[in-house]
């Protein structure tokens, strides 16, 4: 008969005999199976998902996600077209669309997926103007996408998205950009005041037009000047009287002092 402790040596063999033939996978898992080095599949299950049951120290189970990762991609100091240079970071959301590439072609596609991220992001804002940097995110964006899936597409590693988080200018930079806006700013406002002056005398002109053609709207004007200087309560009014009303006046008073002097 067996001892206690040699019944508790087989009870835990068999679990662990347990634990390394029968592997469970859930629905978003996948597993790469060698056996004596060659891929090869479970004698149960397959590659999963469901219950995985494999030959015990002769097959080697790694299991793979096939969820979407996010990845940061780390802050890298790139030199633009235009000479600027600027510190950019991103986000990159791949997933493995072939478990047993993704396994065999790469020693960590992880690894490799960040770095290559890296290496293209540098490359491809190295080659972009400042302005298009800032002004044309969505372009880039697709841009480093279509590069960066095209190189792991290999792994069996599928980029989804890429999309550049930050972009951080120096100092001096920002106060170029601020007053570069600025000057912006008071162009449009002085086109603005000028298309309004140009409107206002076009204006001018056109009532100076009707006047010249109907003597009695100036006097309308006039009347109506001083309705609105009235309703000021100014002390002093001044009326506007043309010249030519007070002609004939001016000529009699001229008249009667030549003859006084005679």
């Amino acid at each position: 008969m067996f001892s206690p402790i040699g019944l508790l040596l087989v009870l835990i063999a068999l679990i662990v005999l347990g634990k390394l033939t029968f592997n469970v996978l859930p629905e978003y898992e996948r597993a790469v199976i060698f056996r004596l080095g060659r891929l090869s599949r479970g004698l149960v299950g397959g590659n999963g998902p469901g219950l995985v049951i494999i030959v015990p120290f002769i097959d080697r189970l790694t299991r793979v996600s096939l969820r979407t990762i996010t990845m940061d991609v780390p802050p890298q100091d790139i030199i633009t077209k235009d000479n600027v240079t600027v510190k950019v970071n991103a986000v990159i959301y791949f997933r493995v669309v072939d478990p047993e590439r993704a396994i065999v072609q790469v020693e960590d596609y992880l690894y490799a997926t960040s770095m290559m991220a890296q290496t293209t992001l540098r490359s491809v804002l190295g080659q972009s103007q400042l302005d298009d940097l800032l002004a044309k995110r969505e372009q880039i964006n697709a841009e480093l996408q279509r590069i960066i899936d095209q190189q792991t597409e290999p792994w069996g590693v599928k980029v989804t998205a890429v999309e550049v988080k930050n972009v951080d200018l120096p100092q001096e930079m920002q106060r170029a950009i601020a007053r570069q806006a600025e000057a912006e700013r008071e162009r449009r406002a002085k086109i603005i005041h000028a298309d309004g002056e140009f409107e206002a005398s076009q204006r001018l002109a056109d009532a100076a037009d009707v006047i010249s053609r109907n003597p009695a709207a100036l006097q309308l004007r006039y009347l109506q000047t001083l309705v609105e200087i009235a309703a000021e309560k100014n002390s002093t009014t001044i009326f506007p009287i043309p010249v030519d009303t007070l002609a004939p006046f001016l000529k009699g008073l001229s008249g009667r002092e030549k003859n006084e002097n005679a």
